[in-house]
C-alpha cells in the first residue's frame, strides 16, 4: 500500500483506505506491520531504471516504533542511498573519468609530487622533468599505467558539464552541512538543484570552462523578465542568481578551473525586502486569543501558534523542541533553544526563554514537543496562514504567522524594555560588545509577565 504522499505517483485507487500515518514523511508507510519504504522511480531516470516502483523494508516493526521516528531515519537513509545510485546511473563515464583522474592526483601526492597535467610538464625545467622519469623508473611505473598517469600527467581532466555543478558542488561541501535536519538539507539541496536546472534548461548543457559573459547575461535577463511580469520578486531572482554563482565560485576555488566571476554585477537592482507586517496588540488579544477562535486548527498547530504570540520564537525552533529541551518542572517553566540535529539560524539563536500565559498553558500540553511538526515547518506554516486566511484572521495579505514574532518585538519596544534585553529574547546578535552572560531567567520572566496576554479560557 502506498502513503498519502506518494499515491498518487503510484496510480492507487483514492477510493482505498490508507493506513499511512499523516505526518509520515515521503515515501514511509505502513505494510505487513512494519514500515516500508516506497518511491517511484522519477520520469528523468526512468529510461535508466526499469523498475516502476522501489520498495524497500525498513524492518522496523510498527508496534515498536509507531510514531515513525526510527523508521524514518531508515527511510531517509534509503531515500539518499537510492537517489545516489540514480545519480550514478546518469553519470556514466563521466564519473569513471572523475574517479581515475582524483586517483591520478592522490598517487602523484604518494609519490611526493604535484599533479600536473602533461601540457605543464613538457615546459617546466629540465631538472624537473628529469625527477618524473626517475621517480617513475624508480617506482616501476614504467609497467603500471596508474602511476605513469600520476608522474607525467597523461591523465586527462575531467569536463565539468554544467548538468553535473550541483553534483560535484554537493561533493565539495559536505563538511558544511553536515550538522543540518533532513528538512533544512532537502531545501538546500532542491533550491541549488532548481538552479542548476534552470541554468541548463535555458542555455543548454556545456562544459563549464566554456560559459560566456552572454550566457550569465542570458540567465539574469530571463529572471529580469520574469520580475517584470509581476511572475516573481527581485529578491527571489537575485537569491538563485547567487546560489548559481555561488557554486561556480565554490567549484572554481575547489577544482581549480580558472573562471571567471560572469555574474559580477549582474544581480537585479531595486529589490525591496518586504517586511511582514506585525499584528496589532489590540487584534491578538480580541481575536486571535479569543477562546475558540483557533479550535479548527489541528492541536499541534494551534498550541504551537499560541507559543508564538508570547515568546516570539520562531516557528522552527518551537516544532523542534524535545522533551530534553522544555523544563516544566523547573521553579521558572522554560524552554532552551538549541542546535539539537539541526543547525540554528545563528549562533545567537540558542538562548533560554521563560514560558508564561497561553505559552505555558499550550507547552504544558506537550511536554515531549510536536512530534507531527518536527522538522517540518514549511508543512506547518503553510496550515496555519491557510487556517488564518480561511477565518479572516489576516488583517492584511502582510500578515501572516510569523507577523507574531514582529509584534513580540513591538510590544518589548512599546513597554520600553532594554535593547540587550530584546536581543536576548529575540536571538539577535547583541549591538556592541557582548559581556557577561545577558539577562537573567527571572529578569526575563519579569519583562514577558509585563507584556503578557490575558489567555483564552482553554487551548
Amino acid at each position: 500500500m502506498c502513503s498519502v504522499d506518494v499515491r498518487k505517483a503510484c496510480n492507487f485507487s483514492s477510493n482505498k483506505t490508507s493506513n499511512t500515518v499523516a505526518q509520515m514523511p515521503d515515501f514511509l508507510t505502513r505494510r505487513h506491520n512494519t514500515w516500508h519504504f516506497v518511491r517511484r522511480v522519477p520520469i528523468e531516470y526512468a529510461a535508466l531504471d526499469p523498475r516502476r516502483i522501489i520498495k524497500h523494508s525498513t524492518k522496523v516493526r510498527i508496534a515498536e516504533d509507531r510514531a515513525g521516528r526510527r523508521a524514518t531515519r531508515v527511510a531517509m537513509k534509503l531515500n539518499e542511498e537510492l537517489e545516489a545510485y540514480w545519480r550514478t546511473l546518469s553519470e556514466g563515464k563521466s564519473k569513471s573519468k572523475s574517479d581515475a583522474y582524483d586517483e591520478a592526483k592522490r598517487r602523484a601526492r604518494a609519490l611526493g609530487l604535484d599533479f600536473l597535467d602533461n601540457s605543464q610538464i613538457v615546459v617546466m625545467p629540465l631538472a624537473g622533468q628529469v625527477e618524473r622519469v626517475e621517480t617513475l623508473v624508480g617506482k616501476g611505473g614504467m609497467k603500471d599505467d596508474g602511476v605513469t598517469a600520476a608522474v607525467l600527467g597523461t591523465q586527462q581532466r575531467p569536463v565539468l558539464m554544467l548538468s553535473e555543478i550541483f553534483r560535484e558542488y554537493e561533493a565539495v561541501t559536505k563538511d558544511e552541512v553536515q550538522d543540518y535536519s533532513p528538512h533544512q538539507l532537502r531545501i538546500w539541496r532542491n533550491a541549488r538543484d532548481r538552479a542548476v536546472k534552470r541554468f541548463v534548461d535555458l542555455i543548454g548543457d556545456k562544459p563549464v570552462t566554456q560559459l560566456t559573459d552572454e550566457d550569465a547575461m542570458t540567465y539574469t535577463d530571463d529572471w529580469r523578465d520574469r520580475v517584470v511580469a509581476g511572475e516573481v520578486t527581485a529578491k527571489t531572482a537575485n537569491r538563485d542568481i547567487g546560489q548559481l554563482s555561488g557554486m561556480l565560485k565554490t567549484l572554481n576555488r575547489r577544482r581549480r578551473l580558472k573562471l571567471r566571476n560572469l555574474f559580477e554585477g549582474l544581480k537585479l537592482r531595486n529589490e525591496i525586502e518586504r517586511s511582514r507586517k506585525p499584528f496589532d496588540p489590540e487584534f491578538i488579544q480580541k481575536k486571535l486569543l479569543a477562546t475558540g477562535a483557533l479550535d479548527e486548527l489541528n492541536e499541534d498547530a494551534r498550541h504551537i501558534f499560541y507559543i508564538m504570540v508570547e515568546t516570539g520564537l520562531r516557528l522552527s525552533e518551537i516544532a523542534n523542541l524535545r522533551a530534553k529541551t522544555i523544563h516544566l518542572d523547573a521553579k521558572i517553566p522554560y524552554v532552551s533553544v538549541e542546535a539539537d540535529e539541526r543547525r540554528l539560524k545563528t549562533k545567537d539563536s540558542q538562548r533560554e526563554i521563560p514560558l508564561v500565559g497561553v505559552a505555558l498553558m499550550a507547552m504544558r500540553k506537550h511536554p515531549d514537543g510536536f512530534r507531527r511538526y518536527r522538522d517540518n515547518t514549511s508543512s506547518l506554516s503553510a496550515n496555519v496562514n491557510k487556517y488564518l486566511k480561511n477565518h479572516g484572521l489576516r488583517p492584511s495579505p502582510q500578515n501572516t504567522v510569523y507577523s507574531l514574532r514582529h509584534s513580540f518585538k513591538d510590544r518589548l519596544v512599546a513597554a520600553e524594555v532594554q535593547d540587550s534585553m530584546i536581543d536576548a529574547l529575540m536571538g539577535h546578535k547583541p549591538r556592541g560588545s557582548k559581556y557577561g552572560d545577558g539577562p537573567t531567567l527571572s529578569l526575563k520572566l519579569k519583562v514577558l509577565e509585563q507584556i503578557a496576554f490575558k489567555p483564552p479560557s482553554r487551548v
